[in-house]
C-alpha cells in the first residue's frame, strides 16, 4: 500500500494524546484537554504527559525544583549563540543550541533550557539586558519574565493556558522525526534536535501571521463584516478558521477562549479576536453552510501573543517550547517498546 506523506497509516501505538477530529475533542493520557487547562498547571501536565499520572504534592515539589535547577544555559551554550549569525532564526539558533547539549541530557532539562534559549538569543538581538531566570517564578512566569521584564497574572494565564494545549497533538511531523530518530536508539538530544528542524518547516510550525495580518487589517469591530466579507468575494481564505484535522470545533481553540473569558479585565486585542470571531463564523455559515469553519488555535494563538506584544519571529520557537515535552514523552514511549522504522519506497525510475 502506497499513501503520500503516510497519510492516514498507523505507524505505532501510543497512550499519549487522542485525536477524535469528528467530534472536536482532544485528550492528553484519556483527560480531555479542556479539563487540564481549567485545572492544572504546566508543570503538572507536563509530569502527566511524561510519566503516566498526575503529580502527588510531593512530586511535583521535586519536578518544579528539578526544572528550576535546570534553567540556567551552560557557558559553552551562550558562547555558540552568540556566535550564531544575527540574521539566523530564531528556530536555527534554538536548534543549534539544543544539539551542543550532552548526549545524556534527560527530559527536565531540555523543557527547562528551551525558554532560556529562546529569551537570550531574543533580548540579545534586540539590544537588551539579558535576563537571568528566576527560581522563584513557575515556568511559564519565569518564561514570560525573562522576554519581557515583568510578570502579569492574566498575560502568564493566557501563555500557560496556550503552552498547555499545545504540549502534545499525536504523530504530527516533528513528532514522527523525533520517534524516527530514538527508534535509531539515538539519543534524546539528537530526537529533540530533529523534531526541531522539522517543526521549523512552513508547513508544519509556520507562525500564524496570517491571522496578525487579518486582525490588523480589521482594525476594530465595525470593520469586521465588511473585510470578511471582502475576503470571501475575492474567494481569498480567512485565515485561523478550519482546520485539517478538526470537522468541527478545535478543542484547543475552546479551551484557550474559555480561560480567556475568565479573566477579570480582557485586553483589546483579545476582545476584538472574541467579537471577529463571532461576527466571521456567522457570515461563514451563510457563505459556506455545509463546511463548519470554525476557529483554529492558530487563531487564538495569534491573538494572544499579539496582545502579549511578543515579536511574530518567536512564535513558532515558543510553540517548540511547549511540544518539547510531547517530543520527549514520545521518544521516551518509543524507546520503551522499539521497532526501528524502516519504511519502504516504490522504485519508479529506469529499469
Amino acid at each position: 500500500m502506497y499513501q503520500p506523506g503516510l497519510k492516514g497509516v498507523i505507524v505505532t501505538e501510543t497512550k499519549l494524546s487522542n485525536i477524535d477530529g469528528k467530534n472536536g475533542r482532544l485528550i492528553y493520557r484519556g483527560t480531555p484537554i479542556q479539563n487540564l487547562v481549567k485545572n492544572n498547571t504546566f508543570e503538572e501536565v507536563a509530569y502527566f504527559l511524561l510519566y503516566g499520572e498526575l503529580p502527588s504534592n510531593q512530586a511535583l515539589a521535586v519536578f518544579n525544583s528539578k526544572l528550576k535547577n535546570k534553567r540556567k544555559l551552560p557557558g559553552h551554550v551562550k558562547e555558540i549563540i552568540d556566535n550564531i549569525p544575527k540574521h539566523l532564526s530564531i528556530m536555527d539558533v534554538l536548534r543549534t543550541a539544543i544539539s551542543s547539549l550532552s548526549s545524556n541530557t534527560d527530559a527536565i532539562q531540555l523543557i527547562a533550557i528551551m525558554p532560556t534559549i529562546i529569551a537570550y538569543r531574543y533580548r540579545r538581538l534586540s539590544s537588551m539586558k539579558v535576563i537571568e531566570p528566576d527560581l522563584n517564578l513557575t515556568h511559564v512566569e519565569n518564561f514570560l519574565y525573562m522576554l519581557v521584564g515583568n510578570v502579569n497574572k492574566s498575560d502568564v494565564k493566557m501563555l500557560e493556558a496556550y503552552m498547555i494545549m499545545t504540549m502534545e497533538h499525536g504523530m504530527n511531523a516533528s513528532t514522527f522525526s523525533a520517534r524516527v530518530t530514538v527508534s535509531t536508539q539515538s539519543d534524546l538530544t539528537a530526537a529533540v534536535t530533529s523534531a526541531l528542524g522539522t517543526m521549523k518547516g512552513p508547513l508544519h510550525g509556520g507562525a500564524p501571521s496570517g491571522v496578525i495580518e487579518l486582525l490588523d487589517e480589521i482594525g476594530n469591530e465595525n470593520k469586521i463584516g465588511e473585510v470578511i466579507h471582502k475576503k470571501l468575494n475575492n474567494n481569498e481564505r480567512i485565515m485561523g478558521f478550519g482546520h485539517r484535522v478538526y470537522k468541527t470545533f478545535d478543542p484547543r481553540a475552546e479551551a484557550l477562549k474559555d480561560k480567556i473569558l475568565e479573566l477579570a479585565d480582557i485586553p483589546d486585542w483579545i476582545d476584538l479576536a472574541l467579537k471577529t470571531e463571532q461576527e466571521t463564523i456567522r457570515i461563514l455559515n451563510t457563505y459556506k453552510p455545509n463546511q463548519k469553519l470554525y476557529t483554529n488555535v492558530e487563531y487564538y494563538a495569534a491573538a494572544i501573543m499579539k496582545s502579549l506584544e511578543l515579536d511574530s519571529t518567536l512564535f513558532t520557537a515558543i510553540f517548540s517550547s511547549s511540544r518539547v515535552v510531547g517530543w520527549c514523552a514520545h521518544a521516551t514511549e518509543q524507546a520503551n517498546n522499539n521497532t526501528i522504522f524502516r519504511p519502504a519506497a516504490r522504485y519508479v525510475g529506469e529499469k
